[in-house]
């Protein structure tokens, strides 16, 4: 990629970022309850790679 970014590129790349974080930590006790310890990064919408999937930025 280049070394600068133009603005448009640069804001749909943080938009393709935000979608492979995980989900907040207090999605977990509200929908499993207190005792039950999942990874928050089960309830993110996209799971993306930059290794195994592309996107088009």
């Amino acid at each position: 990629m280049a070394r600068y970014k133009h603005p448009s590129r640069k804001k749909r790349l943080a938009r393709f970022r935000k979608q492979t974080r995980w989900a907040p930590f207090w999605t977990v006790p509200k929908i499993y309850g207190k005792t039950r310890k999942i990874h928050p990064g089960r309830h993110t919408k996209l799971k993306r790679s930059w290794r195994r999937t592309k996107n088009k930025a």
